[in-house]
């Protein structure tokens, strides 16, 4: 039998207020798959210069059948991510979000954010499951949209951060890496952020591992076309038992609070690690409470933590299921529980804290 809810007193503007917001986030999820087929079709790729165009000139451009060309444009101009001229019926997408939605190379591009989501809320029927029996999913088993989105969104800001700001943040890395030093990346997925290193400090050598292993083979192509693999090794491996000792640097991106065990993970970190060595450990924005994470982007990312990480650290052994949102405290936890004395935020950006952790 059906239960009926306790009387409570309806304030209506309140309600109404509430139903219209819901109507919106319907569809803010509709436009997440529109943007992944923009930029998959090349709809933005082809307003990217700003000239106002019309639905048939863009698919025209783009070799797409015109009506979904002008739905996909009134979509865009109902959400504000293209403006629509009413006197010209022409759609221009602005120069700011050109940037963030068509050019690969900006800090902010965000293509590869919207293409996560896509495949994270593609796969979630598995996570109702999961949830009602206290299973995990793991990374492995999700669509290649997860992985190559990933790819995508983290690539932007290693390429606007990591030399720039995180590596000079880090007390004496930049000198180790210069003269020749040796780095570990753990859980380096496609190894957009070993190549990248590699290619600005031609003297040190680098071992990247990650337990997937298409996204190791995807690693070992792009080493060799960028010209690195001479210095770059890849291996498939947990980050409880990578190779490799007397690393200077170890660095994990946005991957700790993935794993089941990274207390373990740590532990196999310090025992790698150069007696002067530098852990860094970019994770997401976060403070230590809820409270500190109800905004923006901790709505998002608490979105993340539902549907892709949590569940990927309970499909491994101890499943400690930091969260995406675990905060600096519960990261100098694991780090101290491994024997590490130090411990400082040293960088952050928008959407990242990055951590120094030395012995």
């Amino acid at each position: 039998m059906t239960e009926t809810l306790p009387q409570r007193t309806i304030d209506p503007d309140k309600l109404m207020s509430f139903v219209f917001r819901a109507v919106d986030e319907v569809g803010a999820t509709l436009n997440t798959a529109l943007v992944v087929m923009g930029d998959k079709l090349g709809y933005y790729a082809a307003m990217a210069d700003g000239r106002p165009i019309t639905p048939a000139e863009l698919a025209e451009q783009t070799g797409t059948y015109e009506p979904y060309a002008r739905e996909w444009l009134n979509n865009q101009a109902a959400g504000g991510f293209v403006d629509y001229d009413p006197q010209e019926r022409r759609y221009t997408l602005p120069a700011e979000h050109a940037v963030a939605l068509a050019d690969p190379t900006s800090p902010a591009y965000l293509a590869g954010f919207f293409q996560i989501a896509h495949g994270t809320v593609r796969d979630a029927p598995d996570i109702y499951d999961a949830a009602r029996v206290g299973d995990g999913v793991g990374w492995h088993a999700h669509n290649t949209d997860v992985h190559h989105g990933t790819e995508r969104f983290f690539r932007s800001m290693y390429n606007g951060h990591l030399l720039t700001e995180w590596i000079p943040a880090l007390e004496g890395v930049a000198a180790k890496l210069e003269a020749g030093g040796r780095v570990a990346d753990v859980g380096c997925g496609h190894g957009a952020s070993t190549i990248l290193l590699a290619q600005a400090f031609p003297r040190a050598t680098f071992v990247g591992s990650d337990y997937h292993p298409e996204s190791i083979a995807i690693a070992r192509e792009r080493a060799a076309a960028a010209g690195v693999d001479d210095r770059v090794t890849f291996e498939l491996a947990s980050a409880s038992d990578f190779s490799g000792t007397d690393f200077d640097l170890v660095a994990m991106f946005d991957c700790l609070h993935d794993m089941g065990d990274p207390v373990g993970a740590a532990r196999q970190v310090r025992s790698a690690i150069a007696d002067d060595g530098t852990w860094m450990v970019v994770e997401p924005m976060a403070g230590d409470h809820v409270e500190d994470n109800l905004n923006t982007v901790g709505r998002a990312f608490y979105g993340f933590s539902t549907l892709l990480c949590t569940p990927a650290s309970l499909s491994q052994d101890v499943g400690l299921a930091l969260g995406t949102q675990a905060g600096p405290a519960k990261i100098r936890d694991v780090s101290t529980a491994a024997g590490f004395t130090a411990f400082r935020t040293a960088a952050t950006t928008p959407f990242n804290n990055v951590f120094e952790i030395r012995p």
